[in-house]
């Protein structure tokens, strides 16, 4: 690559950024705007800033390498992040987020919630469990960033994380919400062109869709053997039903993503931040034509690398990124693509990575300092906002653990988030929204056994995660507690029917406690 056109390249967009980041803080005045920029962000600018934040390298790179390895079936995930995470996030959940979050006077997530059930703990936990587990989602985004940085213009991957965080958290901390979303969607704009470009050129070189699909289902003779005996049938094809990596892909990757985004904090307070319901129905259309180019693209490419390898090396993408799936992508791109897409695609990758991190440091932030110091009497830390302190605390979580996680986890730490969030807070959620006998007691209980009991799985029992952590092994000598499917049943399969079942079964008892105390006084006034 010419490092000088590079140079030149980063900086035009990095100008560009800092504009709107800058029209973005100056825009920036009350309290209202920091957080949801003042309610009046365009439904065009949600709907790109939606996508944006949804769409990270963690689905570029992560998911576009796991497609790699298990094929075409990770379509279905795409079909449910149109139908769940457009669809029925805006036009259903946005509308009720938004009105509810008016009339409340809320803010931010779990502020919502902690309003509406009238429960300060409520707030303090549900800011707690974003602010402690999400820089574990933060951080893979950073490393996919990183990686391609690595990979495509020979850096070192220190400093490219150490790049990333910085832009990243110097906007955030100034311009809040608006400075997010404005360049959010600018960086959207850069995904869809990069994206449809490389969706294309990869058919192209393959020889058209027809010749490229055939020929990846004419190679299901080349998948290793140890995949073939954990249920792999083909790139074209799904797992075996009941196989491991049927679970693998069903449980862990479609549903406990696909489910996830219904729950994801940091989407729902997009909603907050239009004027009106319109606005919303207006963002479905863009909304969801964005996360097809992105997820639909990145699960089809993946796949079709190995056609790819194959017809130049005799391998197949998993060996030729030498076991590391995070790679796949990268080699690909660098592979197949002229050098001016390099160009290009270094902004895709760095608009991916900056939008979603701006949005998880901004929510993260938000939960520390809006929901948890200021609900216990702190309204500055050492002179400083309390939310732009999260901030800080934030980017620097991210990077440290973006240290320290292990070689192809994008995907796994992305479904690790989606479903806690998912069993933790969707219960909760629903019943704010649409089951007027939901009680305090009941979303607090659904909310604690929803994430207590996804960790316990992720931490005893899922062996993919239980295994790195190693508690289970020193405690009770086995990488997991339960025997196979059990080891491969991502914890959202039980967390979140638990968690639902809590939420309904204690807001029962609670509300008919309620009515019989109701009944009793009014006898009791009556005699």
């Amino acid at each position: 690559m010419n490092y000088m056109i590079l140079v030149v390249v980063c900086l035009i967009f990095v100008a560009i950024m800092s504009g709107l980041a800058y029209y973005g803080y100056k825009k920036t005045v009350t309290q209202e705007d920091y957080l949801v920029g003042g309610r009046t962000i365009s439904p065009f600018v949600m709907a790109l800033s939606y996508g944006a934040t949804f769409i990270s390298t963690s689905a570029l790179i992560g998911f576009g390498g796991v497609s790699s390895l298990f094929g075409f079936s990770l379509l279905f995930l795409a079909l449910l992040n149109i139908v769940l995470g457009v669809l029925v996030a805006f036009a259903v959940f946005g509308t009720r987020i938004r009105r509810l979050s008016v009339k409340l006077k809320a803010y931010t997530f779990p502020d919502l919630l902690g309003k509406k059930y009238n429960s300060k703990f409520l707030t303090i936990f549900s800011a707690s469990m974003i602010f402690l587990f999400m820089p574990a989602y933060t951080s893979i985004v950073l490393v996919g960033g990183g990686r391609f940085l690595q990979e495509s213009l020979a850096i070192q991957y220190d400093l490219a994380l150490f790049i990333l965080a910085l832009i990243v958290g110097i906007y955030v901390i100034s311009g809040g919400i608006r400075a997010v979303m404005y360049t959010d969607a600018f960086g959207a704009v850069i995904m869809f062109i990069g994206m449809s470009i490389f969706l294309i050129a990869t058919y192209n070189i393959l020889g058209g869709v027809e010749v490229a699909h055939k020929g990846l289902a004419g190679m299901k003779d080349m998948v290793p053997e140890a995949l073939v005996e954990q249920g792999h049938r083909g790139w074209t094809s799904m797992p075996a039903f009941g196989s491991q990596i049927w679970w693998t892909v069903v449980s862990t990757i479609i549903m406990g993503v696909g489910i996830g985004v219904l729950a994801q904090p940091q989407l729902a307070m997009r909603a907050m931040t239009v004027k009106n319901d319109k606005a919303l129905y207006r963002s479905v259309l863009i909304g969801g034509i964005f996360i097809f180019f992105m997820t639909g693209a990145a699960f089809m490419i993946g796949p079709l690398s190995n056609l790819y390898f194959f017809q130049e090396s005799g391998k197949i993408s998993i060996d030729v990124a030498s076991g590391n799936v995070d790679l796949v992508i990268p080699m690909f791109i660098n592979e197949i693509m002229p050098e001016w897409f390099i160009y290009l695609f270094t902004l895709t990758l760095l608009s991916a990575t900056i939008s979603t991190i701006s949005s998880l440091i901004h929510l993260q932030g938000t939960a520390f300092g809006e929901d948890i110091l200021k609900k216990v009497g702190f309204k500055t830390v050492a002179g400083m906002n309390p939310s732009r302190l999260g901030v800080l605390i934030g980017v620097i979580a991210a990077i440290i653990l973006a240290y320290i996680l292990p070689p192809g986890v994008i995907a796994r730490a992305t479904a690790f988030w989606f479903g806690i969030c998912a069993a933790g807070f969707l219960p909760a959620l629903i019943g704010a929204l649409f089951w007027k006998n939901a009680t305090k007691q009941g979303a607090i209980v659904s909310t604690i056994l929803g994430f207590a009991v996804s960790i316990i799985g992720f931490i005893f029992f899922h062996v993919k995660e239980s295994a790195q952590f190693g508690i289970s092994q020193a405690l009770f000598g086995r990488d997991a507690l339960l025997s196979f499917p059990w080891t491969y049943v991502d914890p959202l399969f039980y967390a979140l029917p638990i968690s639902a079942f809590a939420l309904v079964g204690v807001s029962l008892i609670t509300k008919n406690k309620q009515k019989e105390k109701t009944q009793n006084a009014g006898m009791e006034e009556s005699i």
